[in-house]
């Protein structure tokens, strides 16, 4: 039944998907903020089949610690649930991400029309100066930048891998940061076909207030995070009644 309900759940979430790429087509010539409603509609969808076919509902808490107005969001990054959940409970929110994907025909076009903020990694020391400014433009406009810290998913449970960029941010931005920790990847495993019934958590933590020294952001970030997401692991492996060395994913085999 897992690989049954894995399988339908892969078709219809794609199916959608290519469905919100046309029905967001309009929204090139609405507003901005219009836009972004319409692709919170896509998020929502999105979680409702995940829910109602794969049995896997994502439960949210700490929305109230959210201040209002320009933020930087410091998610942890396991699975791409969280990629388009991370829309639905923030007020304004944009990405930042590698300026390749913003190359892709009408994906991208879509990601320059809620003004996602493109890195050029192979720009140095540059990326970063062009980086800070535009999420700084954003983020005086009263939108929440949102950054995965260790710039690309990690299994649950694997030791952290955080980049400065964060901390770059922080420093300049001159705005709190939100930290958000969470255990999708037991349930949405990276690369991986799977996808686990269950309860997915999400956790907003306390946000840090802008003005602390660099060094101690970066430290404080990490340890906020790791520690909320290494409790909502072991939260998630004794509901799936996993072993601690199959939690980062079971194969089609053992499933």
């Amino acid at each position: 039944m897992l690989i049954i309900r894995s399988l339908l759940f892969n078709i219809a979430f794609y199916a959608n998907l290519v469905l919100w790429l046309v029905l967001l087509f309009p929204g090139f010539f609405v507003s901005r903020r219009a836009f972004m409603q319409m692709v919170k509609l896509w998020g929502r969808t999105s979680l409702w089949l995940l829910h109602v076919i794969a049995g896997t509902k994502v439960v949210i808490t700490g929305q109230e610690k959210i201040p209002p107005g320009g933020a930087l969001v410091a998610a942890k990054h396991q699975s791409f649930l969280e990629t388009f959940t991370l829309v639905t409970i923030l007020d304004d929110p944009t990405y930042i991400l590698k300026r390749e994907l913003m190359w892709i025909p009408l994906f991208g076009w879509y990601l320059a029309k809620a003004r996602c903020v493109p890195v050029n990694r192979r720009a140095g020391s540059l990326a970063l100066i062009q980086m800070t400014a535009r999420a700084r433009e954003e983020a005086q406009h009263g939108r929440q930048i949102i950054i995965f810290p260790e710039g690309t998913r990690r299994p649950p449970g694997a030791p952290p891998a955080y980049k400065y960029g964060v901390a770059h941010l922080y420093q300049n931005l001159g705005f709190p940061c939100i930290p958000i920790a969470m255990n999708s990847g037991l349930y949405w495993p990276r690369r991986q076909f799977i996808r686990r019934p269950g309860t997915v958590r999400i956790e907003v933590l306390d946000f840090i207030p802008p003005g602390l020294p660099r060094e101690e952001f970066f430290q404080l970030v990490q340890e906020q995070i790791e520690t909320a997401s290494n409790r909502l692991y072991e939260e998630g492996r004794k509901e799936l009644g996993l072993d601690p060395s199959t939690a980062s994913g079971t194969s089609l085999s053992e499933a």
